[in-house]
C-alpha cells in the first residue's frame, strides 16, 4: 500500500535545483527533503540558514521507519513516518543547523512506493561509509553545499 508522502518532499531533484528552490525562499530554517543523488534509497533533509544549505542523510530501516544519519556516539532516533521526523525536528535544540521553519512545497502530489527489503548480504551501514580522505560532491571542499550531522 503507497503512502502519502509530505509535501515538502521534492523526489529525484538535483543539487542545484534544490539549492535554487531554499535560494528563492531565502528564509532561515527553509527545508525540503529530496532523493539522495549518491546513495541509492536514501534522502536528504536540506535545511537553509545564512545561504547555506545544509544536508542530513535521511534513511528508511527495513522495518519502514525513518532516521537522520547520525555521527560515531550519538543515539539514532526512530520515526514511524516522515511528518513525525519532520515535527521533531520544527523544535529548537534538536542538532540540525537550524530547527525546521519553512517547508517548500512541491507543486504536485506524489506517492511513496513500499520498498524492498535489502539483501541480507549487503548491510545498510556499510554502504554508506567513505574513506575519510574521499569526498561525494555534495560535501566537496570547495562546495557551500555542506553536510552537517548532529554533534
Amino acid at each position: 500500500m503507497a503512502a502519502a508522502l509530505p509535501v515538502c518532499y521534492h523526489g529525484s531533484i538535483t543539487k542545484k535545483e534544490c539549492e535554487d528552490l531554499l535560494g528563492k525562499k531565502n528564509k532561515d530554517g527553509a527545508y525540503l527533503i529530496r532523493d539522495s543523488e549518491t546513495i541509492q534509497g536514501a534522502m536528504c533533509l536540506c535545511v537553509y540558514k545564512q545561504r547555506v544549505v545544509y544536508t542530513y542523510r535521511l534513511l528508511q530501516t527495513t522495518t519502514g521507519n525513518y532516521t537522520l544519519m547520525t555521527s560515531g556516539g550519538m543515539k539514532e532516533t526512530f520515526f514511524k513516518t516522515l511528518d513525525e521526523l519532520i515535527r521533531h525536528y520544527k523544535r529548537r535544540n534538536q542538532g540540525l543547523a537550524i530547527h525546521l521553519r519553512h517547508s517548500v512545497k512541491r507543486k504536485t502530489a506524489m506517492l511513496i512506493q513500499p520498498r524492498s527489503p535489502p539483501q541480507p548480504a549487503a548491510p545498510q551501514r556499510l554502504q554508506l561509509e567513505l574513506p575519510e580522505d574521499e569526498h561525494d560532491y555534495e560535501n566537496a571542499p570547495t562546495s557551500e553545499y555542506v553536510e552537517v550531522l548532529p554533534s
